[in-house]
């Protein structure tokens, strides 16, 4: 029995979570869950802004064309439409919730980056976007009646007769288990980031939305489909730190560690190319060079524009002693977004009936095989909106089940040491990044399988953030393992070219359920 009933449960307190809950006050009592402080997500630490259409010279059909160019051949169709038509409407839905996005004489400034056709990238406090979203969104939620309850992990989600009917839920400062009754059930977690040694992520990115998700029956998809962003600090004692796209937008420019500009050598938009083509790009001169990292050269561009365009990133470099508008700093790639997640179709709705999701959780297919950088913000509020509206119309309503997905193998009699973060991480860096090959992703099958195999009942938060990681870390390999070939960022040097027999999505599902 559920302690307590709402019409919405929301799980999750960043951009995606927090807008999902704002529409849907309006039709009922809303809970918010989030298992850190309510500040702690990463849409607060977006750099870069949030992507629309609203320039006389750019169109949703040339946005449209720019998401399905970066995502490989798997775009979804639909979903992209859906992304491209709406952006403009839920930038003026953010206006008229108080966000305050940056202006040039009066106009909304836009900015330029890699493999966007036109300048459509809308900002606010120059490289703080998430965060002034975040902020401004969350005080609107402290104003109203949500109820929102923070340091709330959830461990489960609760099926009666096939539909979602609320969460298990576990109170990490008192250390009580609580449970929840739902209508609808929002997943709005975020990505998995941190199954990563090297990452941009903050420590609540573990992937527990679409690890409940996979429990409780519904599918997932494109988890072989992982983002790594080309350009973060790279410099000892520092933690990796997001240099943004942007600064490559605005001129800065790629160097080798012998001073050679390498990027025109690699992809004919050069700098401006699809994250994906930059971040091995950069592995190969970072190889050619025997160096571990390469250089961002920003000192072509006027030093006050820097510093009022990315106040953050120059402080923050600063601090460490790194002038970027008098010379080039060290950059390396890094984990930065996970583009496959929980399915879902375009009104956020899961193969499980009551189960929604939104925000980087979600994979509604719009973002293919490599994202275009700056969709993901414009996607948690599209997508969390028509989530609510879908709520209202047809409750308990759900994607159609795949007659594709498939299932993780059983598990292998390997015998392995105790599983550890540090350990994942490790073995997701090497064997489940950039490069990938055949050999090393069989493996990593066979140690992650062995990891499940003994792996204990978790007791507390970070036993439950590294299982759920651990199911992450087995559905990402799998779907790397059985895609042969490469596509976006996914890139096998043993298939190092694209299959159209595999343009398709790779999707699982528990198929062996308790």
């Amino acid at each position: 029995m559920s302690e307590r009933f709402y019409d919405y449960v929301v799980v999750g307190s960043g951009i995606a979570g927090l807008y999902a809950a704002l529409r849907a006050r309006e039709h009922g009592s809303v809970l918010i869950l989030t298992k850190d402080s309510v500040e702690e997500c990463n849409t607060r630490y977006a750099q870069g802004g949030i992507a629309a259409a609203i320039d006389p010279s750019d169109s949703p059909a040339i946005h449209m064309q720019d998401t399905v160019a970066a995502g490989a051949g798997v775009v979804d169709s639909v979903a992209v439409r859906v992304l491209a038509d709406e952006a403009s409407d839920r930038i003026n839905d953010l206006v008229g919730l108080g966000v305050s996005f940056d202006t040039v004489e009066g106009k909304v400034a836009l900015a330029n980056e890699g493999a966007h056709s036109r300048p459509r990238v809308i900002h606010a406090g120059g490289d703080a976007t998430g965060a002034v979203i975040e902020t401004t969104l969350l005080k609107l939620i402290q104003l109203s009646a949500i109820t929102l309850l923070e340091h709330y992990l959830v461990t489960a989600i609760l099926v009666d007769g096939g539909k979602v009917v609320g969460v298990e839920a576990l109170d990490t400062v008192r250390s009580q288990m609580r449970s929840f009754g739902c209508r609808v059930l929002i997943m709005a977690t975020g990505g998995a980031g941190r199954l990563y040694r090297v990452t941009t992520n903050p420590s609540v990115a573990t992937g527990d939305g679409i690890a409940l998700a996979y429990r409780a029956g519904a599918e997932v998809m494109d988890l072989e489909f992982f983002q790594f962003h080309p350009t973060v600090l790279h410099f000892p004692g520092a933690p990796p730190f997001l240099i943004s796209e942007a600064v490559r937008g605005e001129g800065a420019l790629l160097l080798n560690v012998t001073g050679e500009r390498f990027m025109p050598d690699y992809h004919p938009q050069a700098e401006l190319a699809p994250r994906d083509a930059v971040a091995r790009a950069i592995v190969s001169e970072m190889a050619k060079t025997r160096s571990d990292f390469v250089l961002l050269d920003a000192t072509g561009i006027q030093a006050g524009m820097i510093i009022s365009r990315f106040p953050n990133i120059y402080r923050f470099c600063l601090d460490r002693g790194l002038d970027i508008t008098k010379e080039p700093v060290p950059v390396s790639p890094a984990a930065h977004y996970t583009m496959g997640g929980i399915r879902t179709n375009v009104w956020g709705e899961t193969t499980l009936p009551g189960l929604y999701a939104c925000g980087e959780a979600a994979c509604t297919g719009v973002h293919g095989a490599n994202r275009l950088g700056s969709n993901s913000l414009i996607e948690t509020v599209v997508f969390a909106r028509r989530v609510i509206a879908r709520s209202i119309s047809l409750p308990g309503a759900s994607a159609a089940v795949s007659s594709e997905a498939i299932g993780l193998p059983a598990h292998t009699s390997t015998e392995v040491a105790p599983l550890s973060l540090d350990g994942l991480q490790t073995l997701m860096w090497e064997s489940v990044g950039i490069v990938r090959e055949g050999k090393s992703l069989a493996c990593a099958r066979e140690l992650l399988y062995g990891w499940q195999a003994i792996l204990s009942p978790a007791k507390d938060r970070l036993t439950h953030e590294l299982a759920n990681l651990l199911i992450c870390g087995r559905l990402a390999t799998e779907a790397a393992w059985l895609r042969r070939e490469s596509r976006g960022s996914h890139y096998r040097s043993d298939f190092p070219n694209q299959r159209e027999e595999w343009r398709r999505h790779m999707i699982f599902r528990r198929l062996e359920l308790p």
